[in-house]
């Protein structure tokens, strides 16, 4: 009787697939591939989300952003957005189904993302999304949407007050940004500054963090350094204050009563005369 040696192979888990393969042998001789293996065992894992996607995603105010959603082994399944503070059906596979043209899907055929876009975010937008998927029961993903304003804050203003001849620093800060902004620049008088003007004398410094600090100096100021001075983020609305450099007149609003800003050298000096005062026997 011939002697017969049975080899079975199984192989693990490959792209959601269990396999199982079953090869004979006879002693000394070797058989046909056709003849001798089982036709693999296809086991359909169903769809699944890819948990490495992010769930948390954060935008600037009218700055269009992308939630997404990666579905392995979707087939022929419908993908939906869902908003959930008013269980809205926004979109379901690449059409919209809200009459908010603001939200749309992305999908690329040859991906397994589906991405839910947001033109001109607000603040309203902010909450939970949920990416579903059309099985029995539908399952689900949610992820949360965060809509934030970054905050500009030009320190001194809206107006200013600086002696001739003196050095201005105007000092431009940005807060609650999700990253710092990429570039800022300055304007006065609704020009843009050129810092190798032949004036000479005119620097920046910036200073990125979650807190970013952007200094414009002005060495040796003249009475044309008065005027509007905006500071312009990249990623934040501009902010804006009046500057008057004093020719050793009396600025007219102490005359009417005013609030007198001046840049904090001559702020700290008066502090300490008003000190050495009130100490003083």
């Amino acid at each position: 009787m011939d002697k017969f040696l049975v080899r079975i192979v199984v192989f693990s888990m490959f792209a959601s697939t269990n396999f199982c393969r079953v090869k004979r042998q006879e002693d000394n001789q070797n058989y046909p591939e056709a003849d001798n293996e089982i036709e693999p065992l296809i086991i359909d894992r169903g769809p699944y989300f890819d948990k490495t996607v992010s769930k948390n995603v954060t935008a600037l105010v009218g700055k269009t952003t992308y939630l997404g959603c990666r579905i392995r082994n979707l087939g022929n399944r419908t993908v939906s957005w869902i908003r959930h503070r008013d269980l809205h059906l926004l979109t379901v596979n690449r059409f919209t189904y809200t009459s908010d043209q603001r939200f749309s899907a992305l999908h690329n055929p040859q991906t397994e993302d589906w991405t839910l876009q947001v033109r001109y975010p607000q603040r309203r937008d902010a909450g939970t999304y949920e990416c579903q998927v059309g099985t029995t029961p539908p399952m689900g993903m949610s992820m949360y949407l965060s809509v934030v304003e970054p905050i500009t804050t030009l320190l001194g203003g809206p107006e200013m007050y600086i002696n001739k001849g003196s050095t201005m620093n105007l000092t431009c800060i940005i807060k609650q940004s999700p990253e710092p902004p990429p570039s800022i620049y300055w304007t006065h008088d609704q020009l843009e500054i050129n810092y190798d003007s032949p004036r000479g004398g005119v620097s920046v410094i910036t200073e990125k963090g979650d807190v970013t600090v952007s200094y414009l100096l002005i060495q040796r100021a003249t009475e044309k350094d008065s005027g509007k001075y905006t500071c312009h983020p990249s990623n934040a609305n501009p902010k804006s204050l009046a500057v008057h450099v004093l020719n050793g007149e009396y600025p007219a609003a102490m005359q009417h009563g005013g609030q007198l800003r001046l840049q904090y050298p001559f702020a700290v000096l008066f502090l300490s005369l008003l000190a050495t005062m009130v100490v003083a026997p």
